[in-house]
């Protein structure tokens, strides 16, 4: 059994959030460069060179992509030959997300009780940690900050069966729609269907993390992502919601059986900064 320190995942997490609010990914920058060759507004065009152009001021001068740094939402995939330790694991991520924020001069955004006093917690914790234990003596880390602005869009409906892939489509398009200009587009849309009521909404939030460009491994939903992105870019919003043909750079759907009774489906929208950093330890 393979030996970590929590210390190294502590130092590993802090440097991540600092580069997943600095670094917009290559993936997200080649995404935004092909939409400002499709756009046929100018104003949208216009859009989309600032928001690159911002991506290069915050890479150069390490400084935030967007005021808005994001909870610290981490995901976990920890070898089940691995052993942590000098420290507890969880304690040394939000360790991590505690450096970041200071010594990378990133926004806090948490609050300690979420229906009164809403008193900053002052160092972006404690973290959203999703943990999944997989085969081997790795532990890979992907930090994924997540701005209020795209969150407060995001849907969950626990459609009928009845209401099969047409219903699953009407949703997210709607869910899209409603959401206008409020999520900052162009986004990237993440679905997850199927499993419980918790369960999907992680599927939704983990689709986001698929490398933009790429296609689905699953045939039927590669086909269902493609629908979904034609149907959002009809939509009309564009651009920081100024009108024109890109409003989601990508829809990215993630899928798991589910109850014979239920048909679960969620909307996890990202902003144009869709930020994530990840390490293998």
């Amino acid at each position: 059994m393979r030996e970590l320190q929590a210390s190294v995942i502590t130092e590993t997490v802090a440097h991540l959030c600092m580069e997943a609010n600095y670094n917009l990914g290559e993936d997200v920058g080649a995404a935004l460069e092909r939409a400002v060759k499709k756009e046929e507004s100018e104003v949208g065009r216009g859009v989309l060179q600032q928001i690159l152009e911002n991506a290069r001021i915050a890479r150069e001068t390490e400084m935030p992509i967007c005021q808005d740094c994001g909870l610290a939402v981490v995901f976990l995939e920890m070898g089940q030959g691995l052993h942590i330790v000098g420290g507890d694991l969880g304690e040394a991520v939000n360790e991590g997300v505690r450096r970041g924020y200071k010594e990378g001069y990133l926004r806090k955004s948490s609050v300690r009780q979420p229906f009164s006093a809403r008193a900053n917690t002052g160092d972006n914790t404690p973290a959203i940690i999703h943990t999944r234990i997989v085969p081997g003596e790795q532990l890979r880390i992907t930090v994924a900050p997540k701005g209020g602005g795209s969150e407060n869009m995001s849907r969950l409906n626990m459609l009928t069966p009845a209401a099969g892939r047409k219903g699953v489509v009407d949703f997210v398009v709607k869910a899209v729609d409603e959401a206008g200009a409020n999520p900052c587009p162009p986004i990237v849309v993440g679905v997850g269907i199927g499993g419980t009521f918790e369960r999907v909404a992680f599927l939704a939030k983990h689709a986001l993390l698929r490398e933009l460009g790429t296609p689905n491994p699953d045939p039927e939903l590669d086909e269902l992502e493609r629908e979904l992105l034609e149907r959002i870019n009809r939509l009309g919003i564009g651009p920081q919601g100024f009108g024109g043909r890109v409003t989601a750079l990508a829809v990215h759907v993630e899928a798991e059986p589910c109850h014979i009774a239920s048909m679960p489906a969620a909307v996890n929208i990202q902003c144009h900064a869709a930020r994530h950093k990840e390490a293998v330890l």
